[in-house]
């Protein structure tokens, strides 16, 4: 799409990054399979290998289907460039790779994905990173927790399993003042329900698997860089602000400005890691993304009945939900998340353990999946599945305790998935 006009969100979600194939007129974007692409000639090979010309030269670091995904998601997003990879957790490390080192720590929410509470508190220890979790809704917890180590803050703009939603810019502000980056995913919510680097993020993750591609068919990563931090602020991030010994002395901030972070992906992180996404789950991402709107809309329309539902049920102890004007957070969506607070949140189910096994297992609409986002509507008992590893302390800090179940609310008919409940619920409290 041609500079100039400003379009809106449901232009965008079809045509950004995306051209007529010039080769065939294809409207849609091929599926380009392939591993290397032929140089012009050696001139041309030495000049890409040495970053001095944007280009193709081989499908771990770039491609042209996956190319436009990025674009895309960049767009939508707000940023100034994006790299995808092969899955939302790689993706994280991929945005921790260029700001940490031995030693070094992130302030994280203690309301992640389980997944990513143990990546972080675990895995990363391999690489000589720490991480720090904190409720991020206790500003001062966050700032005491930033010491001269801490190389970013990191939380979920909609949180799995819970729903709560984060105030990103009280955030932003505690990160500045550290001069850090803040990271923001923003899986549960998408671009089109908010966009944190108009609310002051530095960076922006996705497990494109979820809600993006929206039907349960590929996993996929994506990073958005909003190209607005300043890398050679100070001597805290060496890999962006020095010299980088394997591209002859280049230093990626002062050659690439605002597009360091998105260079550094690709021509360090996708080179030396590998987190490559393939072609294939690009393709589908995209046709994904082209009804993203219109999803996001029912996902909500269906979430807020069912949580109301759920709410006045006697056989239901609480509901996160924070479209119910009994959340606390909900003058917070009113403000930051103003098309709604998405499609995902859990309820305890009165009976504790024990019936939440009950509960799913004699569901037949929703499926009992390790997944969300999906136009089906899915569910899981965290604290015997995505959040085993963790501890008790972590489970209820992460609002997966024992008795808690998580919903992903699809696009089905409202009715029947609240008729599927009630006699779910009939059977697990008899």
């Amino acid at each position: 799409m041609s500079d100039g006009p400003t379009y809106g969100f449901d232009t965008l979600q079809i045509h950004a990054g995306a051209r007529p194939d010039p080769a065939t007129g294809a409207r849609q974007t091929p599926i380009y399979q392939t591993t290397a692409y032929v140089f012009r000639d050696a001139d041309h090979a030495a000049a890409l290998f040495n970053l001095q010309e944007v280009g193709f030269i081989y499908s771990r670091l770039t491609n042209p289907t996956v190319a436009v995904l990025q674009e895309r998601v960049a767009t939508l997003e707000g940023g100034v460039g994006a790299v995808c990879c092969s899955s939302g957790h790689a993706a994280q490390i991929m945005a921790l790779f260029p700001l940490m080192g031995p030693g070094c720590n992130v302030v994280a929410s203690t309301r992640l994905y389980g997944g990513t509470v143990t990546q972080f508190s675990q895995t990363i220890k391999r690489f000589g990173w720490s991480a720090t979790f904190v409720d991020t809704d206790d500003l001062d917890a966050v700032k005491a927790a930033v010491d001269e180590n801490t190389r970013a803050i990191f939380c979920e703009s909609i949180a799995n399993p819970g729903g709560y939603v984060t105030d990103i810019r009280a955030l932003a502000d505690v990160a500045d003042a550290a001069g850090i980056p803040l990271i923001v995913d923003n899986t549960s919510a998408t671009p089109y329900l908010c966009r944190p680097i108009e609310h002051g993020a530095t960076l922006v993750v996705h497990s494109t698997t979820k809600y993006l591609t929206g039907n349960g068919t590929v996993t996929g990563g994506c990073i958005v860089d909003s190209g607005k931090f300043d890398w050679s602020a100070n001597d805290k991030f060496p890999s962006l602000s020095e010299p980088e010994q394997a591209y002859h002395g280049l230093k990626f901030h002062e050659t690439f400005g605002p597009l360091a972070f998105t260079f550094h992906g690709i021509a360090i992180g996708l080179r030396d890691l590998g987190m490559t996404m393939n072609p294939q789950a690009a393709h589908y991402t995209l046709m994904g993304i082209e009804t993203l709107s219109l999803r996001m809309e029912r996902h909500i329309e269906n979430a807020q009945k069912i949580a109301a539902w759920l709410e006045a049920d006697d056989r239901v102890e609480y509901v996160t939900y924070a479209g119910l004007p009994s959340s606390p957070y909900y003058d917070r969506v009113k403000s930051q998340y103003k098309k709604g607070a998405g499609a995902l949140f859990t309820f305890a189910v009165k009976g504790g353990y024990d019936a939440c096994v009950k509960l799913v297992n004699a569901l037949e609409i929703f499926s009992h999946v390790a997944n969300l986002g999906d136009t089906r509507s899915l569910i899981i008992h965290s604290a015997s599945t995505t959040h085993r590893q963790l501890s008790p302390e972590q489970q209820e800090a992460a609002g997966a305790g024992p008795g808690v179940v998580r919903v992903s609310i699809g696009i089905e008919d409202a009715d029947d998935l609240i008729a599927d409940l009630d006699q779910a619920l009939a059977k697990a409290t008899a």
